[in-house]
């Protein structure tokens, strides 16, 4: 695991928020707290000067939200969002947020939280080669990581993903299929259906607008994506 300290910011526009998350992160091994702001403004303005690794960040503040300031963010650091409102957990984890703490926030779930923004910081920095050839998830609350060749397919759930693999069971994460297309190499990976992405690779026969994979599983290819189909047959 990586030892690397981790700098924090936390922004909220409540005073005995910050208050609460100063000591929560005093109180955590690895964690180093760099600045608090109540003015999001300022605290992007902070980051864009001296970038950080994680954002403690509220959701609901005057001018800026949470979600507009981590949108904006170009080096993107790790954000853990926190709020009174659940409505917005989707919209976060699209966001890719390491996590989304629903106020009042206790130590036990706040560490849990930062022990997710460990385990991807500890990913993240174990080199190029790595991260190259793995799509990193968060599912059972752990960060998980899954080489491309072990994937066969992809299924869509709505806000969530199934990813079936060759080894294993499948492994379900709360993730759009725009998202995952964004981290798969489009070398190795195809979208072909609204509801799934296969492995290039794992396709055995192409019949009736269906494909065939290497276990079985057979898959409709979509009017959107009929292009496949001439494509696989240049192979």
């Amino acid at each position: 695991m990586n030892t690397k300290i981790i700098r924090c910011i936390a922004v909220d526009d409540e005073p005995p928020a910050l208050l609460l998350l100063k000591d929560y992160i005093s109180r955590t091994k690895g964690l180093e707290l760099a600045q608090t702001f109540s003015d999001a403004l300022a605290a992007s303005e902070f980051i864009r000067r001296q970038p950080v690794d994680l954002v403690l960040l509220d959701i609901n503040m005057p001018d800026i939200n949470g979600l507009e300031l981590a949108r904006s963010f170009t080096d993107k650091p790790m954000v853990i969002f926190t709020t009174a409102h659940a409505k917005y957990a989707v919209e976060g984890f699209e966001l890719d947020a390491i996590d989304y703490l629903l106020k009042p926030i206790s130590y036990e779930r706040f560490s849990k939280a930062v022990a997710k923004a460990a385990e991807y910081f500890a990913f993240k920095n174990r080199g190029a080669s790595e991260a190259a050839d793995s799509l990193f998830v968060y599912s059972e609350y752990r960060m998980l990581r899954i080489p491309f060749a072990e994937i066969i397919y992809i299924e869509s759930l709505e806000d969530y993903i199934r990813i079936h693999r060759s080894t294993g069971k499948p492994i379900m994460t709360l993730l759009t299929m725009k998202k995952a297309v964004e981290r798969l190499p489009e070398a190795q990976f195809r979208r072909i259906h609204r509801s799934y992405i296969v492995a290039r690779n794992q396709v055995m026969s192409v019949l009736n607008r269906k494909v065939k994979l290497s276990e079985g599983t057979e898959l409709p290819v979509s009017d959107s994506y009929a292009d496949f189909i001439s494509e696989w047959k240049k192979v």
